[in-house]
């Protein structure tokens, strides 16, 4: 089991969660495995198991896609299982690992690219609770959220809704890397439905690896590192797509925020 930490490895949660791990044959399908956490003594950084998703009230207008939903990973998902790492070092800055990550979560709405929005729950980002965020792929602004499934000191992962544009998760982490200290950002994820699938095949993917540059590169400016390059790593775990999950199309958020963002604004005139 590797570190979360390790940058030659994937990075999980927690030290006693293993790595995803996939094994790949003509008789098996792929089967990404998290472990539970190994006792107590970690148990408040973990959400609770819950069937549903709760959101009382979407902010401003945008559209509730999330509330009565489900968290799902990418064995939930339609399209080619992808590993996405992004990482940044922060070279010249003293900031520890822990402070990088407090850091990132009290301004995590700050650090992304202009145009998205991301309404952080009252409680910040702790585990269990769920944000709302709305982003524009392709322009077209999309409503949804994530689960925040794990938090600590030296990271948090966020997991996705039904209907979200990718099954799966992303795990933010800091750790120090030849006497620096590297911020990282890891996909694990498989595009939602067919037409989201479409969608990252057609520049869907070149636009996800430029958002998350520009949000590491806002953490770098944050701590004052502005001269250092992020690196990306792609790699696609499955090729396959999971036909039996086509019918995921009928939760997808994209076409329920064009068809009911125009109602909210008419309801609220």
């Amino acid at each position: 089991m590797s570190s979360p930490h390790d940058p030659n490895g994937v990075p999980t949660p927690a030290t006693v969660v293993s790595e995803p791990q996939s094994v790949v044959s003509d008789a098996t399908e792929i089967e990404p495995m998290v472990a539970k956490p190994d006792g107590p003594r970690d148990a408040a950084n973990w959400a609770r198991q819950s069937s549903n998703l709760k959101v009382s009230a979407a902010p401003g207008n945008q559209v509730n896609n999330v509330d009565g939903r489900s968290a799902v990973g990418p064995l939930q998902g339609f399209g080619k299982m992808w590993q996405k790492t992004y990482r940044l070092r922060l070279v010249g800055c003293l900031a520890s690992p822990e402070e990088v990550i407090a850091a990132w979560k009290e301004n995590f709405p700050k650090f992304w690219p202009r145009g998205n929005r991301f309404y952080v729950p009252l409680t910040g980002i702790a585990p269990g609770e769920v944000a709302m965020l709305t982003v524009r792929p392709g322009g077209m602004p999309l409503s949804t959220g994530v689960l925040v499934l794990y938090a600590d000191d030296e990271s948090f992962t966020l997991m996705t809704p039904q209907g979200h544009m990718f099954a799966g998760w992303i795990t933010f982490s800091a750790f120090t890397q030849d006497d620096a200290t590297v911020a990282q950002a890891q996909v694990l994820m498989r595009a939602n439905d067919p037409i989201y699938e479409i969608g990252l095949t057609m520049g869907g993917h070149r636009a996800e690896d430029k958002f998350w540059k520009k949000t590491l590169t806002a953490v770098g400016s944050h701590f004052n590192v502005n001269d250092q390059p992020v690196s990306t790593e792609v790699v696609c775990v499955d090729p396959r797509l999971r036909w039996s999950y086509a019918g995921n199309i009928f939760q997808n958020a994209a076409i329920r925020t064009t068809l009911l963002g125009p109602t909210r604004w008419f309801r609220k005139a």
